[in-house]
């Protein structure tokens, strides 16, 4: 070191023009910087992994509390955990220490942890190493949770993660997992109970079968839905023809004709007179030969079926003449020949059979029976190609009972919401008898939406009928879960079972989460349920988005179509996002009076005004990629759990 301290300040001193020295200056301050960055990363690493230690200490030491507070058990239980998380020979490190202490007989456990990690570069500067420092603190949570998560699973979460091969719903259903394990993991070896219970949502939530168990008069008997009606025209089609009846026949001759005259036998007589008194009287006409008939059938102007029937007899006659033949008179004779024809004329009327067959579709609301629907029965509907029966069963997903379309709700703990009247947004009250009370079963399979075309572009069209319209779309997620104990293979499966499709409507993912997660709504029984350690149970709800909100005018929703029903806005169309919105915040305040923590995480999205405001105090999350939003679960998961870092 003084070598090189000498050489420095002589280089200094120089005044010559020799590049060697001041390059040789250059290297030395190039190395120092690299070495100092070296360094520093390796403390920064060090030290990341001394809190990570720290940390897993005092948890391993609180979760081995017992009676008799934070004993040498406990303490042996935490040193132990720390120096497993903590190797300073593979960390190139020294003279580490851990001292967990508890002021409060175990409630909760301190620690400060410490080493000595020499440089690897900078010694050669004389600097002699890092000294490394960090706290840790564990504490006692609320022992028993009640976890319902609200969860996104709208289309958008069938997109992949920007810069991977992951999609979000795929990113999500691995960050629940991991967040069962860490509290499942804190809570062993514990009589804590942690219960979870679930609301995916979408354009509506998947709840029948948790209100159809509950009580299936909470669900409507009949409901009208924007739909289709078969008009039919009736048609006539000839069947048969009555009893014939026969009209006066006619009978006709033809004109005859006539063979030559010939002489009548060998007589002849001189006069006139003679001649004719032995001349024989003429014959009568008569038959020869057999008749012929023909029938020919036609339909007269009055549908009348007419036939006519034609028998033709040959007749013949002989006749008798006087003829002079120059000297004297002669008997002639000839041949007569003709028929006789008879027309017979019978008439039959038609006979005609009325039937009803499909013309065309009027578009228009369509009031149908539920009552079967709602119990998952199969039921036939006229709603088929040209009027034909189909047959569909309900997949459990509501629409939601009566409201007012107002611009803007609030919530207060004097007056509840405001403005009154929106069933829709009341976290506990019960349906009665009337309808307006109740939820209805949603009907995709006759749903449909009236359009217009208009320049070859397809628009909403509101007239109503419209003969024109299409089969509107509807989503239905997940079914929801009550809360209830969940291991990790029923925990995991559900995970999975989880589809992205839909509309974003975050309202109808809190309502019922709030709805299924209330101490006093209607399953209150189930949320009351006492934990057999006595303890109080902390509520909490974590509600996952990834997206802003975004109903949709067209599609079927928990609202109906909202362009044709308007039970929102007034028009179907403006304001809907921020009506929507006005009613979430108003329904977080709700769920936030009951005592139940909301955690928000907005994933692979900004953190929306709307969210922040909704979340409790410390309680939102901004989780860019996977990673964050494992993070974002995990410390979720450090403090709806058993124990808890605190820093």
């Amino acid at each position: 070191m003084l070598a090189l301290r000498r050489f420095l300040i002589l280089l200094a001193r120089s005044r010559g023009g020799n590049i060697l020295p001041l390059s040789a200056m250059a290297i030395f301050a190039v190395a120092a910087l690299i070495g100092g960055a070296i360094d520093i990363s390796r403390a920064w690493r060090t030290q990341t992994r001394l809190q990570a230690a720290c940390d897993a200490g005092v948890l391993a030491g609180r979760r081995a509390v017992t009676t008799n507070g934070f004993d040498a058990a406990a303490k042996t239980q935490a040193d132990n955990y720390f120096f497993a998380n903590f190797d300073e020979t593979h960390q190139g490190s020294r003279d580490t220490t851990f001292e967990p202490t508890s002021a409060d007989k175990g409630g909760t456990i301190d620690a400060v942890a410490t080493t000595m990690l020499p440089p690897l570069m900078m010694q050669i500067f004389g600097f002699q190493g890092f000294d490394l420092s960090v706290r840790c603190t564990a504490s006692m949570g609320v022992g028993n949770s009640d976890i319902m998560m609200v969860l996104d699973t709208t289309g958008s979460m069938a997109s992949l993660l920007a810069g991977s091969t992951q999609t979000r719903i795929e990113a999500l259903r691995a960050a629940m997992k991991n967040f069962h394990s860490t509290v499942e993991n804190a809570l062993s070896g514990t009589n804590a109970r942690v219960r979870y219970g679930f609301v995916p949502y979408s354009s509506s939530v998947n709840v029948g079968r948790l209100l159809h168990d509950l009580d299936p008069s909470y669900l409507v008997d009949s409901w009208t839905i924007q739909s289709r009606h078969a008009v039919y025209r009736t048609v006539q089609t000839l069947s048969g023809y009555g009893t014939p009846r026969s009209g006066t026949p006619t009978t006709t001759t033809t004109t005859p004709t006539y063979s030559l005259w010939a002489n009548y036998g060998s007589n002849i007589y001189l006069t006139s007179t003679s001649c004719n008194n032995a001349k024989p009287a003429d014959t009568a006409w008569a038959n020869s030969g057999s008749a012929t008939s023909t029938s020919t059938t036609t339909t007269n102007s009055s549908g009348q079926r007419v036939v006519t029937t034609v028998v033709t007899q040959p007749q013949t006659a002989t006749f008798y003449q006087c003829a002079w033949l120059i000297l004297n008179y002669r008997i002639q004779s000839r041949t007569g020949s003709r028929n006789s024809v008879t027309t017979t004329t019978t008439t039959a009327d038609p006979i005609y059979t009325s039937s009803q067959v499909f013309d065309r579709w009027e578009y228009r609301p369509v009031t149908y029976d539920t009552s079967r629907f709602k119990n998952f029965e199969a039921v036939s509907t006229p709603t088929g190609e040209n009027g034909a029966s189909v047959s569909s069963t309900w997949k459990g997903c509501v629409e939601e009972r009566a409201t007012v379309s107002e611009p803007s709700f609030t919530w207060s703990s004097l007056g509840g919401f405001n403005p009154a009247g929106a069933l829709d947004l009341e976290i506990d009250s019960a349906p009665d008898s009337s309808a307006s009370t109740k939820w209805a079963p949603m009907w995709p399979d006759v749903a449909y939406i009236r359009t217009v075309t208009y320049n070859g572009t397809v628009y909403m069209n509101s007239a109503v009928p419209s003969s024109q319209g299409q089969q509107a779309a509807s989503f239905c997620p997940t079914g929801a879960r009550l809360l209830a104990t969940m291991n990790k293979t029923a925990f995991d499966a559900f995970a999975d079972s989880l589809v992205p499709e839909g509309a974003t409507y975050h309202d109808i993912g809190m309502v019922w989460g709030a709805r299924l997660a209330s101490p006093d709504g209607l399953w209150s029984s189930t949320v009351r349920q006492a934990p057999t350690n006595g303890g109080e149970v902390s509520r909490h709800l974590i509600f996952m988005t990834d997206g802003e909100m975004a109903p949709s005018y067209s599609i079927q929703s928990a609202w109906g179509i909202e362009y044709h029903d308007r039970r929102v806005t007034d028009d179907g169309v403006n304001e809907d996002a921020a009506r929507h919105n006005s009613r979430f915040l108003a329904l977080c305040e709700a769920v936030k009076a009951k005592g139940i923590r909301i955690w928000v995480i907005a994933f692979a999205q900004a953190m929306t005004t709307e969210l922040q405001t909704c979340a409790s105090s410390a309680s939102a999350f901004t989780a860019a990629n996977a990673n964050q939003l494992d993070a974002a679960f995990q410390s979720i998961a450090k403090q709806v759990g058993e124990l808890r870092v605190v820093q």
